[in-house]
């Protein structure tokens, strides 16, 4: 089964609410973590990596917090979710070219490939502002 885990359903939660400010405002973690129920110290964490990643910016000192990096609707779902769970694979085997000695001649190999194309394809053109708005 392909399940996202908690650390995506938090990020995705987390910058929904960041999407849901005024442009350019901030906020603090403490602060999205109560409204999106989540726990502080993970979603630090995690807003961490999303900012590595360059979809948050962190501000410090009086007044700081995080906000979107760039405005919402040129945020997708898909980023956000490879940024905290990598690439998105319904099989190691699509990993990289020595991943699996049966490629060459595996039937399924096929199937993953499309499945993952097709996945990847909806979680990209579903935008952060079309999901912030309920679209």
């Amino acid at each position: 089964m392909m399940e996202l885990t908690r650390k995506a359903e938090y990020a995705i939660r987390g910058m929904l609410y960041l999407a849901s400010m005024e442009n350019g405002r901030s906020a603090m973690i403490g602060e999205i973590a109560r409204t999106m129920q989540a726990p502080q110290a993970f979603l630090s964490k995690i807003f961490q990596e999303l900012g590595e990643k360059g979809l948050i910016l962190s501000y410090k000192g009086q007044g700081g917090g995080v906000a979107l990096a760039r405005p919402a609707q040129m945020i997708t779902l898909g980023q956000i979710v490879e940024a905290v769970e990598g690439p998105i694979m319904p099989n190691t085997c699509l990993m990289d070219d020595h991943a699996c000695a049966f490629k060459p001649t595996c039937p399924v190999h096929p199937v993953w490939r499309r499945l993952q194309a097709v996945t990847k394809g909806i979680l990209e053109e579903v935008s952060l502002k079309s999901l912030a708005q309920g679209i």
